[in-house]
């Protein structure tokens, strides 16, 4: 199987999963809720194990503290996903303001002209986003999370697809011609 099929088969897959996501987004927010959770879990077990796999290092300490609260923070969102559905939710929803409030400062720092725009834009798309999370919230709970990973699936699957172009190219310059 070439490399350009692969691309273009997991963006299919990808975009196929976004379209389902789209389709019960409630149910998409769960699956999210669930995937942070078993990810914090993993992450915080697997930095506590690399902790004591060195040696010598002063902010073990520390590490330790950030593995515990990690583990902690998955055990949280798997016992409670209700709760971790709402937390996320509302992250999520402070996370665009902020987004939003940053990509503006960054705009007006670059001056005006085509990217100025495409900044502002972009932040001022952060900051609606975030209010309309915050203004329905909790209620946007239900449904945000599973729209945002769906709609990241489906960009996620164009931009493999569009990828394939550059990985076909890219074996067609490593092949020789024949003669």
């Amino acid at each position: 199987m070439t490399r350009r099929i692969i691309w273009i088969l997991l963006g299919a897959l990808s975009i196929a999963a976004g379209v389902v996501a789209l389709a019960n987004p409630m149910a998409a927010t769960l699956t999210a809720e669930r995937l942070a959770g078993w990810a914090f879990l993993f992450l915080g077990i697997l930095q506590i194990f690399a902790v004591f796999q060195q040696t010598g290092w002063r902010g073990r300490i520390w590490a330790i503290i950030a593995g515990i609260a990690f583990t902690l923070l998955g055990i949280s969102l798997l016992a409670q996903p209700m709760q971790g559905i709402l937390s996320l939710t509302l992250t999520v929803g402070v996370l665009f303001l902020t987004a939003g409030v940053m990509k503006a400062v960054m705009a007006f720092s670059m001056g005006r002209g085509r990217p100025f725009w495409m900044v502002m834009l972009s932040g001022a798309l952060s900051l609606v986003l975030g209010v309309m999370i915050l203004a329905n919230y909790p209620q946007s709970a239900a449904t945000i999370l599973g729209l945002l990973l769906g709609i990241e699936l489906i960009s996620n699957g164009v931009s493999m697809i569009a990828l394939s172009s550059i990985a076909a190219a890219a074996s067609a310059a490593r092949v020789p011609a024949a003669s």
